[in-house]
């Protein structure tokens, strides 16, 4: 390898190529001339990304798309390898979408490609059997939370702990009266932030238990206010529906503004996932809820899918359940009523959390992109002896 490596990158997700271009940024303080190449989307050519094809050729989201464009992808993957192989790049770095990476990094990899996979795929929650592919497939996988590396290398893996970038741009605590005027809310009186999720099948599925606690709420103290954050318009439109079941419920309803809202609640009710994460970095006390289908809840339970003791990630940051999680029929109108209403009632609860939510955003604030890029560099370094 001389100075002016070939990188090659594969993302699948938007997700993956904001990641991917910010990498890119950093890695060139490593190498000015480097050439990267290989899968992204717009964030990755604004930082000098050769696209051999387009990031949205494999974003295909849900099984039954996948399965529908699944002859397709097999004959992109397979492309994709041969001009991995014709060209043969210093290193291969597949950014998270691990079904489609890790496959495509096994094969690179058994081609003499050293392969890294940035974005631990969530093992230590979720079928902890896909460690022995990660294995074979990768050199290295960096890790967006503290504890992924110990896990993986107790499997075999190579792992190294880089930091979230979410924690890097996500101010701890913003203004609550500034989110207000932002999103034109009023700024008197507390505020009950309602996330059903990102996708149709978890809003249609936690929208009508959200909407019955705002009522329930309302009804005790009418001086509770209740802003909706939607993904888009289409999720809106469920949700609207929902809301219009309850002719007296007030409940402000935005899309695309989950920060803003976040920051303006005093309490937030919000989907597990991504979400929570958000919501422990913006610093507000929380009520994490998750519903899946019976036959998704069915297979988890008999094939004992699941391996966490938690399913919020601010719980599973701090190996102790900090904001409470109800799942499934727990995730009913009254108990998630009455735990908002714990959190509105007992200040000094909500205080002693937002310390703990500022020390695990600390943690997790490495400047993820510049700490990847030097991980990068140090395998690559030891990859030329």
């Amino acid at each position: 390898m001389s100075g002016q490596p070939t990188i090659a990158l594969v993302a699948g997700e938007a997700s993956g190529d904001q990641l991917g271009g910010k990498l890119i940024e950093a890695l060139r303080c490593h190498y000015p001339q480097a050439r990267f190449c290989g899968v992204g989307g717009e964030h990755m050519r604004r930082a000098g990304f050769e696209t051999w094809w387009d990031r949205e050729e494999l974003s295909i989201m849900g099984l039954s798309e996948v399965l529908k464009h699944l002859p397709r992808l097999v004959k992109l993957r397979r492309a994709l390898l041969a001009r991995l192989v014709a060209e043969k790049p210093d290193v291969l770095i597949g950014i998270d979408a691990p079904d489609f990476n890790l496959g495509l990094e096994l094969k690179a990899k058994r081609a003499g490609i050293p392969t890294v996979h940035y974005v631990s795929p969530t093992v230590w929650a979720w079928r902890s059997g896909r460690t022995r592919k990660i294995a074979r497939a990768t050199n290295l996988v960096l890790c967006l939370f503290p504890f992924e590396p110990a896990f993986l290398e107790a499997r075999g893996v190579k792992a190294r702990y880089t930091g979230h970038p979410m924690a890097d741009v996500i101010a701890n605590n913003p203004d609550r009266l500034q989110a207000r005027q932002i999103l034109g809310l009023a700024e008197n009186g507390p505020y009950v932030a309602l996330l059903p999720g990102s996708r149709q099948s978890e809003v249609s599925r936690l929208a009508p238990d959200l909407v019955e606690s705002a009522a329930l709420l309302a009804g005790q103290d009418p001086s509770i206010r209740f802003v909706a954050a939607l993904a888009d318009e289409r999720t809106a439109t469920l949700f609207r529906a929902v809301v219009a079941t309850h002719a007296n419920l007030n409940c402000d309803i935005v899309t695309g503004r989950s920060l803003e809202a976040m920051a303006a609640a005093d309490v937030v009710v919000c989907a597990s996932g991504t979400a929570s994460l958000e919501c422990m970095l913006v610093n507000r006390p929380m009520i994490v809820v998750y519903k899946v289908s019976p036959t998704t809840q069915w297979l988890m339970r008999g094939l004992k899918l699941l391996k966490s003791r938690f399913i919020a990630l601010p719980n599973i940051l701090a190996g102790e359940q900090l904001v409470p999680e109800l799942i499934q029929e727990h995730a009913n109108a009254t108990a998630i009523a009455r735990e908002v209403t714990r959190w509105l009632d007992d200040p000094r609860r909500c205080a002693d959390l937002q310390e703990r939510f500022k020390a695990i955003h600390e943690t997790l604030r490495c400047d993820a992109a510049s700490s990847a890029a030097q991980a990068i560099a140090g395998f690559m370094q030891d990859e030329r002896g």
